[in-house]
């Protein structure tokens, strides 16, 4: 039975995500809807109207794989999808364009004409008259006693619903398109419970608990990015290589992370019991943060309050020392994950006034243990041997 507290109520983000990473799994639609609350043909038809083409290198035929024709209807959890066997163009559901179409869609369909069709056409005709003979809108509207606002004809205009243009309004054409930002960011209802305020109450409740601190670190635009995780006790920091800025892509990577700490031996709930992040979108899985692979809560994930970097000062500051080596600008493209444990090795190993000349990696093995550095990907070096600046790279 679908809970109830989920009936009629539109998919989020997050549940896109558990979507995908479902259908990776080649779960059916039914054990999907059970999982996010849904029912059965919600999730199939969500499928069938966020999936994407996907062009890969190996297609030598235009036509469509049989495989498509039923459910689950994409190649996500296809045996050979990474494969060269497969001749087919490819079709997969991807958890943020889902989110995108979805936004767009829902945009698209309160933006309407509000007007019947017979006053539509006459206060165009009005607008466009008087536009033609140089008089501004809101004159026109104002003049004619008309039953829109100067935005709506503008958009109108900018839509080409109306006879003129862009062009014939003089000033219009002068003005530069508005910059919007891309930037994806946690819905507030994922927030709920879980804001600064909630972290330092939680704090305040549970003295001597280690913090950890979550951000991510841009290269090019629109290539890949680095997770950094930083221990606060001991100013201690590993890095996650991200191929995109993406909640889905964070919440695989995440879950792959604490895969290899289980399979060295280490509990990932033990080692961060409390997670802070700023309202980046990739961190909106919560399930990835906060559950274990079993999906039973073993950490807290906390969010900063918007535009407060101050809130999470330590990781802040700690990412000085990675821009030492990798300058702001720099791609991370041609990194794999053994280039960012690299980095993160030499930054660990710089001597600390804050620490009397101990390093963080000697604070973090004394506090923890040399086998977690090891299994976090960080490896001992000699202080004789550090470098600090893009020769690392080199």
């Amino acid at each position: 039975m679908v809970p109830n507290e989920k009936k009629n109520k539109h998919m989020t983000l997050q549940d896109r995500i558990e979507i995908q990473e479902c259908l990776t799994k080649g779960m059916t639609f039914k054990a999907i809807a059970k999982r996010i609350g849904k029912n059965q043909t919600t999730v199939s038809r969500e499928v069938k109207l966020h999936q994407k083409a996907h062009i890969n290198g190996y297609m030598r035929t235009e036509e469509v794989c049989p495989k498509l024709l039923k459910a689950p209807f994409v190649c996500n959890g296809c045996e050979k999808r990474s494969r060269s066997s497969c001749p087919y163009r490819r079709q997969i559901y991807e958890a943020s364009y889902a989110q995108r179409s979805y936004e767009e869609e829902r945009s698209e369909s309160r933006s309407g004409i509000a007007l019947n069709k017979e006053s539509f056409y006459e206060a165009e005709k009005i607008i466009s008259d008087a536009v033609e003979q140089g008089q501004h809108i809101y004159h026109a509207i104002k003049a004619h006693n008309l039953p829109v606002s100067t935005a709506t004809v503008y958009r109108h205009i900018k839509k080409r619903y109306y006879r003129i243009g862009l062009i014939d309004l003089p000033r219009a054409v002068k003005f530069k398109i508005r910059n919007t930002s891309s930037n994806e960011h946690v819905p507030a209802a994922v927030k709920k419970d879980r804001s600064y305020n909630d972290f330092l109450a939680y704090i305040e409740d549970h003295p001597g608990v280690p913090v950890t601190e979550l951000d991510t670190v841009i290269g090019r635009i629109g290539g890949k990015v680095i997770l950094t995780i930083h221990f606060v006790n001991c100013d201690f920091m590993i890095g996650i290589l991200l191929d995109n800025k993406s909640a889905s892509e964070a919440a695989q990577r995440f879950r792959r992370f604490k895969q290899a700490l289980s399979d060295h031996g280490f509990c990932f709930g033990d080692v961060m019991p409390v997670l802070l992040a700023d309202n980046g979108g990739e961190f909106s899985c919560l399930s990835a943060f906060e559950d274990d692979l079993n999906g039973n809560k073993e950490s807290y994930l906390f969010f900063c309050d918007p535009a407060s970097p101050h809130e999470k000062p330590h990781i802040e500051k700690n990412h000085t020392l990675f821009r030492d080596i990798v300058p702001k600008g720099s791609s991370f493209d041609d990194f794999t994950q053994d280039t960012v444990n690299l980095i993160f090795s030499h930054v660990n190993a710089v001597k600390r006034k804050q620490f009397n000349g101990k390093s963080a990696y000697d604070l973090f093995t004394f506090s923890y243990s040399e086998d977690l550095a090891s299994a976090l990907g960080i490896s001992f070096v000699p202080p004789e041997n550090v470098i600090q600046s893009p020769k690392l790279l080199k």
